[in-house]
């Protein structure tokens, strides 16, 4: 495991320190060695925390004739096999690391090579003799890879830090990531918030040369399997796949543990950990103690149950929070929306003092269908009959209602539903797990456009609305917001995550199942709900999902009231010219008054502007002149404002 940093200078040199520069932007992802090299034509580096093959995978590695050299982040839980194949052609290894396996493999196979991986990887391999360069990425996006191309040179990295470092990258706001920001609180790739820098998409290379760039996929075309007869077979199935996934993962040569929540799907990685692992685990969380959604009982619960090790941190006002936010705008490269990186950043952090690599659960909701999303999406149907007058007036009704200091309400989640009740299936389903509206994102900002969030809802694939809603999730909310919570979080403290979920079997798996195995009637996680029925506590199987986030509604009426209003402030929004002063003040008295729940809202605000401010990210050249407004914004109802003009509206 490790960050990874590489800089293309075929055409002119490479500014002095540049490299060195970029590696000490990735420290922080592995204190344990940090190394570079530079050809004529190329520079590339790495920082590794050393997992597998501790004494002898020090990178950047290199073939034997010293063509080709690799920059890994990353475990390929297959690499032994793989090995074993490639010793049958004649190769030789001088380490037992999978980095050196990963580069023979390609040396071997080529792009085909990215597909026998098993695991989660980002990867540079240059050749210094045709002068390409190969990036590619793990097909379920675990890892991140960012790339800039610029003057026929390519820049890439771990983190836009990395890219960074170059003197000559401008730093400017990318308006369509913006767009799609404002909407989602994340940014959905390829895109990034930085003007001219791209992520690689999941499951894709990318080749570049002088000549130019060619990105596609590297995943073949398979034939899917039937899916099981009967939903017996399917846990059964499942049940297999879990085991060897988890078991996989679970080996390490340093020490191991789960992030448990209590929930489904933390507790079934440890179920079968607990079955495989001949010592008891270490396990560890994060509690709220006396908030409604504290999950520590169900927790000790699963303790006990198991025998774990079991370690805890309880999360409360108490926490330096503001000094953690600020933090958080350096490890997070790109701003950190969604509120649950503030746990995770003490989950990895407590991890840290006892283990190196950490089980999770992530992955399991996108692939069986376990959010409240989905049961929405049902609930929407069943009242798309109504009138939208009626509806409109119930919304109206509803918004009268206080709004309390619940993490996610019954107020909110009324005012929510309501508002998605309004929209295209398509424009509701990312509504109820986003932030603004249209019109509101058009009161917020002077740069708010209906393309971006239209193009990226076009994309949704045909076929069952649950089906099209669970793959749209799978390659956007799931890698871009999740994933890149928990890899920046956990590797800020030089924590590996892995989620045996996500393992390509599984994936497959789910992906075949029919929908009635995943979401039945209002059940969510039908098959693995079957599957663990005999094994997990019934307090376990049957509790609602609740999720690790912090209660950002009543913080920012308490402890974190003080940052909001020292962040967001008249004097560097009216200077900065993103966004319109006026209507934030309104959101943010609006907020304190309780006409309104804008704690989520106000987080993306408040995380992009202290990231901004923090690696002095502006606005595009040609759109630094901002009008002046100085009357008073309104928050109206927007629920029908805006439709995606290539999906379906129903009314």
């Amino acid at each position: 495991m490790c960050g990874i940093v590489g800089y293309s200078h075929v055409r002119r040199p490479l500014p002095e320190g540049v490299l060195a520069r970029g590696l000490r932007s990735l420290i922080h992802r592995g204190p344990d060695s940090q190394q570079g090299f530079v050809t004529r034509h190329a520079s590339v580096g790495a920082t590794r925390l050393r997992i597998v093959d501790v004494e002898h995978g020090n990178q950047p590695m290199h073939n034997a004739e010293h063509q080709c050299t690799i920059v890994f982040n990353g475990e390929v839980y297959n690499h032994g096999e793989i090995r074993e194949d490639l010793e049958r052609r004649g190769w030789d290894f001088r380490t037992h690391c999978d980095t050196e396996v990963v580069l023979n493999a390609f040396l071997e196979w080529g792009l085909e090579s990215f597909a026998r991986f098993r695991g989660m990887f980002a990867v540079g391999i240059w050749n210094e003799r045709d002068r390409r360069l190969t990036l590619a990425r793990d097909r379920a996006g675990i890892k991140p890879l960012y790339y800039r191309c610029q003057d026929g040179e390519i820049f890439f990295g771990s983190e836009l830090k990395a890219i960074f470092a170059h003197p000559e990258v401008p730093r400017r706001l990318d308006l369509h990531g913006l767009n799609c920001y404002l909407s989602l609180n994340y940014v959905p790739g390829p895109f990034t918030l930085v003007e001219g820098i791209k992520k690689v998409p999941a499951g894709h290379a990318l080749e570049w040369c002088e000549s130019g760039i060619e990105l596609r996929s590297y995943l073949p075309v398979e034939r899917q399997k039937p899916a099981p007869a009967d939903l017996g077979e399917a846990c059964a199935e499942l049940d297999g796949l879990l085991r060897s996934a988890v078991g996989e993962q679970l080996h390490s040569e340093v020490p191991s543990g789960i992030w448990l929540s209590g929930g489904l799907d933390s507790s079934t990685i440890t179920h079968y950990a607990a079955q495989i692992s001949s010592e008891p685990l270490r396990t560890f969380s994060v509690t709220f103690r006396g908030r409604e959604f504290d999950e520590s009982n169900y927790v000790r619960a699963m303790a006990q149950h198991y025998g774990t090790n079991h370690t805890e941190f309880d999360l409360n006002e108490d926490a330096d929070l503001a000094d953690t936010i600020a933090e958080l705008s350096f490890y997070s490269d790109e701003p950190s929306a969604d509120a649950g990186a503030i746990p995770v950043w003490y989950l990895a952090k407590m991890s840290r003092q006892q283990v190196t690599v950490a089980l999770s659960g992530e992955g399991s909701d996108e692939l069986f269908g376990g959010y409240l999303t989905y049961k929405a999406n049902r609930l929407r149907n069943s009242i798309a009959w109504l009138p939208r007058p009626l509806l409109k007036g119930a919304l109206t009704a509803a918004q009268r209602l206080p709004a309390t200091d619940r993490k996610i309400g019954l107020d909110y989640k009324l005012k929510r539903f309501l508002e998605g009740s309004l929209l295209s299936a398509e424009a509701a389903h990312v509504f109820w797990n986003g932030t603004f509206t249209e019109l509101e994102k058009q009161q917020v900002s002077q740069f708010a456009r209906k393309g971006p969030m239209a193009d990226l809802l076009s994309t949704m694939r045909g076929g069952n609305a649950m089906e099209r809603f669970l793959d749209f999730d799978q390659r956007y909310s799931l890698q871009d917001a999740l994933l890149y919570k928990v890899d920046r979080m956990s590797m800020a403290h030089s924590v590996e995550v892995r989620p045996p979920f996500l393992d390509d079997r599984i994936v497959q798996f789910a992906n075949r199942l029919p929908m009635k195995w995943k979401l039945n009637g209002l059940e969510t996680k039908r098959v693995l709900r079957r599957l663990m029925r005999d094994a997990l506590p019934q307090s376990v199987l049957q509790r609602s999902k609740v999720g690790l986030d912090i209660p950002i509604h009543a913080w920012f009426r308490g402890v974190l009231r003080p940052l909001l209003e020292d962040t967001l402030t008249e004097a560097w929004l009216r200077e900065s010219g993103v966004f319109n002063w006026p209507m934030v003040r309104t959101l943010m008295d609006q907020h304190q008054e309780r006409k309104a729940n804008w704690g989520y809202h106000l987080w993306g605000l408040l995380t992009l502007t202290i990231w901004m401010k923090r690696w002095n990210v502006e606005l595009p050249a040609a759109l630094t002149s901002v009008p002046s407004v100085e009357e008073e914004q309104v928050v109206e109802d927007s629920s029908s404002s805006w439709q995606p003009v290539s999906c379906s509206v129903e009314t």
